[in-house]
């Protein structure tokens, strides 16, 4: 007789989804501590690495909006 351990109920998309916004959280997290240690060290330069660091941040949080979608479309 086989015993069952645990079942699985619900979409596995939310767990992928789940494991696939750790990724983009961490890649924010080091553009903005790039842009406060690369404004502390050259104060004049906050308004250029500003730009950087919004495009930056943005551009890692895509890969959060791609992790949202691809579970929908599969």
């Amino acid at each position: 007789m086989i015993e069952v351990l645990a079942e699985l109920e619900g979409n596995i998309g939310t767990v992928g989804y789940g494991l696939a916004a750790i990724g983009p959280g961490i890649g924010v997290g080091v553009v903005w501590a790039a842009y406060i240690q690369a404004t502390a060290r050259q104060p004049e330069s906050a308004g250029l690495t500003r730009t950087y660091a919004f495009l930056g941040a943005a551009l890692s949080e895509a890969l959060a909006l791609i992790g949202l979608v691809v579970p929908f479309i599969y």
